[in-house]
């Protein structure tokens, strides 16, 4: 859809200037794209209708993941930081899905949340790999052998998050758009028919159930980049929560969604804790009740409204 499509262009041109004319915006944009991702991947599976109450275990192992090889293995390249982050993400994602894809609706929900508790317990407690609950610290990275100081690298990995956001939102948009993907779709219509159509369900699921922890790993490796340190507390289950409201907020009808969910929210906080630090919560829960009550398919929802596109079952950008 073009009208949509060049919006969209428009928004992310958006993205490209506001750090420039406010740099205080720029940490709280990368941290809000970091976590868009993962709310991307929760939305994949709200697809086939499975809701995942532990993604942030992913997003945890992405982190960890970048920073266990750059303090640990002293391999600081940035881009290599993010193929192990990407690749472990994947290889954990393949494993826990083997296990999980079997189940639907609550039983899903709560084991995913029962092994992303394993593995918050596991990362306070492994002292001598994870740091236990003081964490690891992540050095700045270098760029192709090229070291930068703090600032400097903080400006190119914002521009690398926002190049990833379209390219992997483009790839995701496509893999909606392919067989596959409607498949995903009919695992939550109709699975039965699915199966008769010779289609394996489970197989369906766990290629999504890896692109979604991959997702949520991508979001990881560029919020532990850019904070410098990563803890325990980013598989916990509140974090987890915060990816499933974030991905609703957006909206699961567009690739978009998940990004203007936590954009949203990531910018609605920093506004409310810096001038209403008493009532941060009750000014976010406002803002979210706007959006619930005025936006029933999200913010994406908004985005339709403005370019007069809705399309029914398909995937959107």
């Amino acid at each position: 859809m073009p009208k949509l499509t060049l919006f969209l262009a428009a928004g992310v041109a958006v993205l490209a200037v506001v750090p420039v004319l406010f740099p205080f915006t720029q940490f709280v944009l990368t941290i809000a794209i970091a976590k868009g991702f993962a709310a991307l991947g929760v939305a994949l599976l709200l697809r086939a209708g499975l809701i995942s109450l532990g993604h942030a275990m992913f997003y945890a192992i992405g982190a960890y993941g970048a920073a266990f090889l750059a303090s640990k293995m002293g391999i600081t390249d940035i881009l290599a930081i993010f193929v192990f982050s990407i690749a472990v993400s994947a290889l954990s994602g393949l494993i826990v899905g083997l296990f999980l894809v079997r189940y639907r609706a609550i039983f899903f929900a709560m084991l995913n949340l029962a092994v992303s508790m394993v593995a918050y317990a596991l990362a306070s407690k492994a002292y001598g790999i994870t740091g236990g609950t003081d964490g690891l610290r992540v050095p700045v990275p270098t760029l192709l052998g090229m070291e930068l100081e703090k600032a400097r690298f903080d400006v190119i990995l914002y521009y690398m998050a926002l190049v990833l956001m379209v390219v992997v939102g483009v790839l995701v948009y496509r893999y909606l758009r392919s067989p596959l993907g409607h498949a995903l779709s009919a695992v939550h219509s109709n699975e039965i028919r699915l199966e008769y159509l010779g289609v394996s369900a489970r197989a369906t699921l766990l290629v999504a159930y890896v692109i979604s922890a991959t997702l949520a790993g991508i979001g990881g490796a560029i919020a532990a980049t850019s904070i410098g340190h990563v803890l325990p507390e980013y598989a916990f289950w509140t974090e987890s929560g915060h990816l499933v409201l974030t991905a609703v907020l957006g909206g699961v009808a567009g690739i978009t969604g998940p990004f203007l969910g936590s954009i949203f929210l990531e910018l609605v906080h920093t506004v409310a804790v810096g001038y209403a630090a008493e009532a941060w919560n009750m000014i976010i829960g406002i803002a979210m009740l706007v959006v619930i009550f005025f936006l029933p398919r999200g913010l994406f929802g908004l985005v339709e409204r403005l370019t007069g596109t809705r399309q029914k079952g398909e995937a959107e950008l």
